[in-house]
């Protein structure tokens, strides 16, 4: 946050291939898991910096998960 209070960063949707159990939310910084019936796995939530993102996409490469998707959603700053 910053010091006024207002959340910084972005909301980033990564989609990849497979589920994941819920129990890796807080290896993924917290990033909210939906798994769809696709059989793909959709983290969601506020990315405060670029170096947060590349952690969370080195952390799906780590695991061996195929990248679907990266999309940034729009800007957590609400001014």
């Amino acid at each position: 946050m910053a010091a006024d209070g207002k959340e910084q960063g972005r909301r980033y949707q990564i989609v990849v291939r497979g589920h994941l159990e819920p129990h890796w939310q807080p290896w993924f910084n917290g990033m909210d898991i939906t798994n769809i019936p696709a059989g793909e796995a959709v983290l969601s939530g506020l990315v405060v910096d670029q170096a947060m993102l590349q952690g969370l996409l080195t952390k799906i490469q780590d695991l061996g998960l195929t990248l679907i998707s990266v999309q940034c959603l729009e800007s957590g700053d609400k001014t």
